[in-house]
């Protein structure tokens, strides 16, 4: 709270009128009601409005009443709010707007023209509307729709700012008396929620099957729960967008979903009711906590080795991606089903989540066998994000709803507004000036002409909802990227961070008290470097704006170039043939592969630590042809988890420009080596890095007192290896840094982007 102290001491009986604004995170989540009850309890008299983002109060009462009220409006705030008090001077009492016989008063939302908007996601059923939902005597019994000032939609539904039912989707539903008389009465919790909706005046589900059309609230749940009974797939839609769900107990429903989304391999999400975890994961205290965040978010959870599910829920993976109700349909879904749900985003790989029932109906109708609609248009699409624990911290993996857009307070101030738009993969973008960022959610990966139209919509809504214009362009270094080429043609000044230095800065945001030293591993797939090579496996010293590249894995040839992504036996192939290693060449793919490894065609060079590790799961022949990203370390780790196993030393010798050059060449002897275990070699691969990471560390340890040790890039999702990591350093009481609030993949680039371009 600031500003009180200013005003000099007056007599507590002299009544006094002040002019108070509340900035920070007050719309959307009930303030102006919770103001009114607040002044009202206080006797204080006066007004409160939404003036451009902010709370504006004009209060009148004797000055220790103004002061408690102050107080409390901070201490007794709102769950979902976070509140910053300024007192910006005294009023005159005929600005209350009152007389004697009024008290206190909402006042319609104005646009002042300031720029201090903050956006509150979308919010997970209270406990108080999920009590009305199952009560047989409440109005909103089973209602799929039910909300109150404390919770449901946001930011899926805004359109533009102040936060009134006006500027949302809710605005073509008309409310019913009851509603009405709720709404306008300031003792009732839906006093002024904009999205307040029964089942007389609010969306209405429908159920779309081949012969039937059902259009009512009860009979269409119904039939939606029969058809999952019967092992059918329904793409249901909920906040963000749809949902293609089926039963997570039947191996055969699962299996049709796989064949139908041309999936084979990539886990799917499962829905759950609280209640029902013990029978199916390893849930801990942390674990449990992350799924009852306001998110709801997957948590990535250990599957007890009791559990009943088929092991095609997540092929040849320990662990399962679990997430509790965040809507009351979810909640009415597991209700009426009682057993787990599939519930996997409804898209086609690497797009957006489906959103409006035109385009459902349209892209969906091979997929699924009917579908679960509903009337309330989602403005903007919001995927499930993803979160785990990485050795007791925790790791966001994907953005998304309940948690977009996600805004920042940096420690620096811009001079200009920003915006930062990310990679090609994993696309988030971010809008940053003075010193506040805010990152949109999960954009996909924008080789697909969805994911950049999605990409799009995301940088126009975030100028339009913050009403702040960029005035310059940060984009990644490489030019082939949909993103950067979008800055390109933008018609602002561009400046081009380098993929790497990027992540490296991305790790400022959440350790900003780091001033000196920084030596930060950037371990992904490929991203351009500033040597024209493509970089995947750095090591930097120095910090945001000022990197200097010490250290790097001896260059390889990418065989086929993009095509190693998803193919990583062309990289197997290519480290076993730097290695001197024989490798059969009978089949035409491998034989055709051979010429253009040795005439260097299309044979890029890169360092990239994510494309040893595919190649370490092709070697192993747990997997030569990816299905998803990350498939095979994703293999290689869970296999790795099951066995130990000791270090190699890998030789390090700096090259000509003074890089230390980690030499992977023993990697692939060991790798080859069938003297030992699977399990053996794919553990002994992971502790091998891990010791490299830490004999790095040790040798500038002993130079930089303050040296800050970070670990970024794709690379580092994986637990163990950063287990095994922290466990090297502990003993050297060194500190391992890993991202927490912005995802340590691409889904990361932006965040560092407008870092590494302030410090340049």
């Amino acid at each position: 709270m600031t500003g009180l102290a200013q005003h000099p001491s007056r007599s507590d009986a002299v009544i006094v009128c002040w002019h108070i604004v509340i900035t920070g995170v007050v719309q959307g989540i009930g303030f102006r009601p919770f103001v009114f009850r607040l002044a009202n309890e206080l006797g204080v008299k006066g007004h409160v409005a939404n003036n451009g983002g902010q709370v504006t109060i004009i209060a009148a009462a004797d000055r220790q009443t103004l002061e408690t009220f102050c107080q409390r409006l901070i201490s007794n705030a709102p769950a979902n709010a976070r509140p910053v008090v300024h007192l910006v001077g005294t009023a005159l009492l005929s600005e209350t707007g009152t007389d004697d016989d009024e008290d206190f008063s909402i006042r319609q939302s104005s646009d002042l023209g300031q720029c201090d908007m903050h956006i509150v996601p979308d919010l997970p059923t209270c406990d108080q509307c999920l009590a009305e939902l199952f009560d047989r005597n409440n109005r909103r019994y089973l209602y799929p729709f039910i909300n109150c000032s404390q919770c449901g939609p946001r930011y899926s539904i805004i359109e533009s700012l102040p936060y009134d039912r006006a500027n949302t989707s809710m605005r073509g539903f008309e409310l019913c008396r009851d509603c009405a008389l709720e709404y306008r009465t300031a003792s009732n919790r839906r006093f002024h929620a904009e999205p307040i909706a029964c089942k007389t005046c609010g969306p209405v589900l429908n159920f779309v099957d081949d012969t039937r059309h059902i259009t009512d609230n009860t009979l269409a749940l119904e039939a939606c729960i029969a058809a999952l009974k019967q092992g059918r797939i329904i793409a249901v839609k909920g906040v963000g967008g749809y949902h293609l769900m089926c039963d997570a107990t039947s191996a055969v429903a699962v299996a049709s979903l796989r064949r139908r989304k041309q999936r084979p391999d990539k886990p799917f999400a499962i829905l759950m009711d609280q209640a029902w975890l013990d029978g199916y994961v390893d849930v801990g205290e942390q674990e449990l906590l992350l799924l009852q965040q306001g998110s709801r978010p997957i948590v990535m959870i250990k599957r007890s080795p009791s559990c009943p599910l088929p092991d095609n829920l997540a092929p040849g993976l320990n662990q399962l991606g679990v997430m509790l109700p965040s809507h009351p349909l979810q909640h009415l879904l597991c209700h009426g089903f009682n057993k787990p749900l599939v519930a996997t985003s409804a898209n086609i790989s690497g797009e957006p989540i489906v959103t409006h029932q035109a385009d459902a109906s349209e892209r969906l109708r091979q997929l699924c066998d009917a579908f679960l609609h509903h009337n309330r248009p989602i403005v903007r699409p919001a995927d499930d994000p993803v979160i785990r624990q990485n050795n007791a911290r925790t790791q966001l993996l994907r953005s998304g709803r309940g948690l977009a857009p996600t805004e920042f307070t940096l420690s620096f101030t811009l001079k200009k507004p920003l915006l930062a738009v990310g990679g090609h993969i994993k696309n988030t973008i971010a809008l940053a000036w003075h010193n506040r960022m805010v990152i949109s959610a999960h954009n996909g990966d924008l080789d697909t002409l969805r994911s950049y139209q999605t990409f799009q919509q995301a940088i126009s809504d975030l100028q339009q909802l913050y009403q702040v214009k960029a005035r310059h362009i940060v984009c990644d270094a490489h030019p082939a990227y949909a993103s950067s080429r979008w800055a390109d043609e933008a018609g602002l000044a561009v400046s081009r961070i380098y993929h790497h230095h990027a992540h490296a800065s991305g790790l400022a945001l959440d350790f900003p008290q780091q001033k000196h030293h920084w030596l930060v591993f950037a371990w992904d797939g490929v991203g351009l470097g500033d040597d024209g090579t493509l970089w995947g496996g750095e090591t930097f010293l120095g910090g945001p704006g000022h990197w200097q590249r010490v250290a790097s894995f001896k260059p390889f040839r990418l065989p086929g170039g993009d095509k190693t992504a998803r193919q990583p036996w062309r990289v197997a192939a290519s480290l076993c043939w730097h290695s001197d290693i024989d490798v059969d060449i009978s089949s035409d793919p491998v034989r055709q592969l051979k010429i253009i490894w040795d005439t260097g065609t299309n044979c890029p060079q890169s360092s990239a630590a994510g494309r040893l590790f595919c190649a370490a799961a092709a070697l192993l022949g747990l997997v030569g042809h990816e299905s998803y990203e990350g498939h095979g370390p994703m293999l290689l780790q869970a296999l790795a988890e099951t066995a130990q196993a000791d270090a190699l030393a890998l030789p390090i010798n700096r090259d000509d420009k003074g890089i230390a050059r980690i030499d992977w060449q023993p990697l692939v002897m060991m790798l080859k080596d069938k003297t030992f275990s699977t399990a053996y070699r794919a553990r002994c691969f992971h502790e091998t890095l891990a010791q490299c990471i830490g004999t790095i560390c040790l040798s500038y340890s002993a130079q930089y007192k303050d040296l800050a040790v970070g670990l970024s890039g794709g690379v580092f999702q994986n637990q163990l290896l950063v287990h095994l990591i922290r466990q090297r350093l502990h003993k050297h009481k060194l500190d391992v840094n890993v991202p927490t609030s912005i995802p340590v993949n691409d889904g990361g680039l932006c965040a560092g982007q407008i870092i590494e371009y302030h410090y340049q």
